[in-house]
């Protein structure tokens, strides 16, 4: 059985769309939701809250990989598209908006579940990989921060570099505070007193 997901269907085609719920009902999902146009969509996925998008455009337009790309960057879920014919730019266009799944001249209702699958599995892994990225960021971050804030307690203090440091985390603790907290704490008075 299927796990227990909240499909938002976007066709304005009845056949397509009807192909599309029948593969998804025979691979066991029955929360399905069915919307005809695509403007409006973040709105759409806000009130239905889904957790799959599945579009069929047949032959996406600019305007509707445009639209694509703000309801990728804005709701964040895994969509799946469906289209008849494509072209490199629009595959490009289509992976830059987040589609996770970009099926070209593949709608058949024995593929539904693979194809749903796979989008899944690729959004939770780029998912994953952006986390990881946006946590190194911030590490980074923090170290610029704390080696700011060190060599403000060296030149103040007259402390060799590892001294500093200790200094900081010692104060850390002792506060139970982050040392990075402590660092930007150190930043400020020292902005003040300049």
């Amino acid at each position: 059985m299927a796990p227990n997901l909240r499909i938002l269907i976007v066709d304005a085609n009845q056949i397509r769309a009807a192909i599309i719920e029948e593969g998804l009902r025979e691979a066991g999902y029955d929360q399905l939701i069915r919307v005809t146009a695509t403007t409006g969509l973040v709105a759409a996925i806000e009130t239905h809250d889904p957790d799959v998008v599945v579009i069929d455009l047949e032959d996406p337009s600019r305007d509707a990989l445009a639209d694509m790309f703000l309801v990728s960057r804005h709701v964040r879920r895994p969509i799946t598209m469906f289209v008849d014919q494509s072209d490199l730019a629009s595959i490009e266009a289509a992976v830059e908006a987040g589609v996770s799944a970009y099926i070209v001249d593949g709608l058949k209702k024995e593929r539904m579940q693979p194809i749903l699958q796979t989008c899944i599995s690729r959004f939770n892994a780029f998912r994953k990989l952006r986390e990881e990225l946006e946590e190194a960021r911030s590490q980074l971050e923090d170290r610029k921060i704390i080696d700011r804030a060190k060599g403000i307690v060296m030149r103040l203090k007259g402390l060799s570099e590892d001294e500093a440091y200790a200094l900081m985390r010692r104060t850390a603790m002792n506060e139970k505070r982050k040392l990075v907290d402590i660092a930007h704490s150190l930043i400020t008075a020292a902005e003040m007193l300049k």
